[in-house]
């Protein structure tokens, strides 16, 4: 009985150590998409070893030729946010079924970089300029919904444009695509240290311009191509994601599959596909 019960203890604490894992891939976004992987459904199973030291995280792409330098990316910050926990004291990332997946794993578990990984198809090139042009995109996205939310909520063009980042946060959205995005806008807004203060406006361009109230209009209309472009390949990636799952075969392991730590169906935990 003391045998069942330590156990039961190990196995509760593993799940609570998995769910910490899972929090922090929260943080990891597919950068085309700009929504994170966890929520795409592309993390297949967390293991953290019995002495609790070893991390390791499986995940899958939609397509088994899905761009490298977007599976680099993401298996690179997996890592990257994992080692944030204190605890932790190795991480093995694991991309399954892709073409480059074992030059990606090899490259991301051995700390190199994706120019000298791929260095034949790169010319020296990092994932800086890739990764600046998505950020870009996502900053366009999230403002676009809390923009459109405002104009639905009667305010007028001149009071968004000159609207700080105080009366920002003391704003509550009712659309809810808009709750969403609020936080995700403020914080790629503040990180790239487009706004500091309470005093800031709370509205800028990528670059750091000023919106008018004259130019609104056109500024959302562009802003309206990024998103329609965006949500295609949303789209597009989560038809494929599900028709590429449904015929996977289930293999015993004793890695837990996501779907018993937060109750998500994930590709190695259903008989069938969806």
């Amino acid at each position: 009985m003391k045998l069942d019960s330590s156990m039961r203890s190990i196995d509760l604490q593993r799940s609570e150590l998995e769910a910490e894992v899972l929090e922090r891939l929260d943080n990891v976004i597919d950068p085309e998409l700009d929504e994170p992987v966890t929520t795409m459904g592309f993390i297949e199973a967390v293991k953290v070893g019995c002495d609790e030291q070893l991390v390791e995280v499986e995940f899958r792409l939609p397509t088994y030729w899905c761009s490298p330098n977007f599976a680099f990316l993401m298996a690179f910050d997996m890592r990257i946010e994992i080692e944030k926990l204190d605890w932790v004291g190795g991480v093995k990332i694991t991309l399954n079924d892709h073409c480059f997946g074992d030059r990606i794993n090899d490259g991301v578990n051995g700390n190199r970089d994706f120019s000298d990984v791929f260095a034949e198809y790169c010319n020296g090139e990092d994932l800086t300029a890739l990764r600046n042009q998505f950020q870009e995109k996502a900053f366009i996205r999230r403002q676009e919904s809390v923009l459109l939310a405002l104009k639905k909520q009667g305010l007028s063009d001149l009071d968004i444009v000159e609207m700080t980042m105080e009366t920002f946060d003391s704003i509550d959205f009712d659309d809810e695509e808009a709750k969403k995005q609020k936080p995700r806008y403020r914080s790629i807004l503040m990180s790239r240290g487009l706004a500091n203060t309470k005093f800031d406006s709370a509205f800028v361009t990528w670059t750091g311009k000023g919106l008018t109230a004259t130019g609104l209009q056109a500024y959302l209309s562009h802003s309206r191509g990024v998103r329609i472009n965006m949500e295609f390949n949303g789209a597009l990636c989560r038809g494929l994601k599900d028709a590429r799952y449904k015929e996977l075969v289930i293999e015993k392991s004793d890695s837990v599959p996501i779907k018993f730590i937060r109750n998500v169906a994930t590709p190695s935990a259903v008989t069938g596909g969806k």
